[in-house]
């Protein structure tokens, strides 16, 4: 679907309208599951009555200027749950919690090129079941899967997410939520999913309080070349090396996917008064950038002039989602992150040779835990800017046609491409919310992952469930292909846990 062309189906109401005028608003309906509920889901209804237009946020209009469907914009969702859900039930809260927070029912407004705005038509109720009970066998999570990673949900239907109900062998249910990612992200349906929980167990959901952190300094202030984005300015991020011994694809639609469950790395205990030294966050970047550096070093080319530093010569950033919203209630939903760079570069590029070695040396570990401890400390320091920045607040003004906006986006994009991020790590934390699901139980894993896009090419997703962060590498098919991206996942795993604090011997000094 391109920025030229109109939504695949036209609401009675909106048929060759110019969606930029007023929004408007009529009596809202209770949402109800379509009929046929129970057989199986997944089917269309009659078009909801449009409540509102809303007109796309700058997240969404830049989203929207560069779909591409070889490279399908969506977040996947996956709650592991110990026992069985009744369908009718589960379909029922869900339907429930849509109305609970009805700015996810949302569809795209019919489009034309001379139209000034792309709309959000919010509508009373779904036009199309999003649950389904695909048949149960032991195939049945991966192709799941596979259909999270390549078909987006319609931006033309409301609402744009897909919640599939897998059977596992034994007693166990897996609720796999795909969404569009040009209309929310995966923070506000979480929060939907929570909502779900509560309707359907019976018990009260609300989010844990947030990680209390201590006040005053940490161990060290940014120096001059630590400041976020400092050293890499007027350099060309690094990119993820090509593997010589795989076959990635470029025609091939959708992203790869590593699942991996592992331990939380060990920290310096904090000392009274003063703030942690690092955070698993923290740890996380450094792990991220070891798995790049170290993979990028085992693939440089090979001649004379390769060396251990040969890999760091450009500098490694990081794009970091970070989200303000409350996690109560009351959170918008939508695209509520921003985006913030975590720059790597002068002092990197001096360790390089001690940091990519197999395995890195804990002291040039520790002193990157540190640096990257002060960055992010600057980066949280920082009052919040715009989600995208100035440049796209400017480009998404409505001043000229959808159609001419697109294709200016489009081409920014494709000239900045060079100057993109080597990779996006979206950690999401601890799950606030206990998502108790009654008698089918509470969450024993969690995994979200985000979209792949090229010339990333790469994300990185964690989340913490019962003290184990659950790891979600997820790859374009033009970069890797599936045995590359498990190796990589493995060289990840080695990263983080070269990242855990180790205590010094009896008698000696504390690190």
């Amino acid at each position: 679907m391109t920025a030229l062309q109109p939504a695949r189906h036209e609401p009675p109401e909106g048929r060759g309208e110019p969606p930029d005028g007023p929004a408007e608003r009529s009596p809202a309906p209770s949402p109800s599951p379509p009929s046929g509920e129970g057989a199986g889901g997944g089917g269309r209804q009659t078009r909801g009555i449009v409540v509102a237009r809303v007109p796309f946020p700058v997240v969404d209009e830049i989203s929207r200027h560069c779909l591409d469907e070889g490279q399908p914009e969506t977040v996947h969702i996956e709650v592991h749950l110990p026992g069985r859900v009744d369908p009718a039930r589960l379909r029922t809260a869900f339907h429930r919690a849509l109305a609970r927070h009805p700015r996810i029912l949302m569809r795209q407004a019919p489009v034309r090129w001379w139209h000034r705005r792309y709309i959000w038509q919010l509508t009373a109720a779904p036009d199309m079941d999003p649950v389904d009970f695909p048949p149960p066998g032991p195939e049945a999570l991966a192709r799941a899967r596979r259909r999270a990673l390549d078909t987006c949900p319609p931006l033309d239907a409301s609402p744009p997410v897909r919640l599939e109900v897998i059977e596992e062998t034994g007693d166990g249910t897996v609720l796999l939520l795909t969404v569009h990612h040009t209309a929310l992200d995966g923070p506000a349906c979480l929060r939907v999913l929570a909502t779900a929980a509560e309707l359907y167990g019976g018990a009260a959901n609300p989010p844990g309080p947030s990680p209390v952190r201590a006040a005053g300094p940490g161990t060290e202030r940014p120096q001059a070349d630590d400041r976020p984005g400092a050293g890499q300015r007027l350099s060309r991020p690094a990119r993820i090396a090509a593997d010589p011994g795989s076959a990635p694809r470029s025609g091939r639609s959708g992203n790869g996917m590593f699942l991996a469950e592992l331990p939380i790395p060990a920290r310096p205990p904090r000392a009274p008064g003063r703030a942690a030294p690092y955070t698993v966050n923290d740890q996380l970047l450094v792990a991220t950038w070891l798995m790049v550096a170290r993979w990028n070093r085992l693939h440089a080319p090979a001649g004379p002039h390769r060396t251990a530093a040969a890999p760091a010569t450009a500098p490694v950033v990081i794009t970091m989602p970070v989200d303000d919203r409350p996690r109560g209630a009351e959170m918008p939903i939508g695209n509520g992150t921003r985006l913030v760079s975590v720059g790597f570069g002068p002092e990197e590029r001096r360790d390089a040779g001690p940091l990519t070695a197999d395995p890195p040396d804990p002291d040039a570990v520790a002193r990157l835990l540190r640096r990257t401890a002060a960055r992010t400390r600057a980066l949280k320091a920082a009052p919040p800017g715009r989600q995208l920045g100035l440049a796209a607040t400017v480009l998404t003004a409505p001043v000229v046609p959808v159609g001419l906006r697109g294709a200016i986006a489009r081409a920014l994009r494709t000239a900045a491409a060079p100057w993109t991020s080597t990779t996006l790590l979206s950690n999401l934390g601890r799950i606030p919310y206990p998502l108790d699901f009654g008698d089918a139980g509470r969450p024993t894993a969690v995994w979200f992952s985000a979209p792949a896009r090229m010339p990333r090419g790469l994300t990185v997703t964690t989340v913490s469930v019962a003290g184990r962060i659950q790891l979600a590498l997820r790859w374009s098919p033009a970069l890797l292909d599936d045995a590359a991206g498990a190796r990589l996942g493995a060289l990840f795993r080695s990263s983080l846990a070269a990242t855990a604090w180790t205590p010094p011997p009896a008698g000696g000094a504390s690190g």
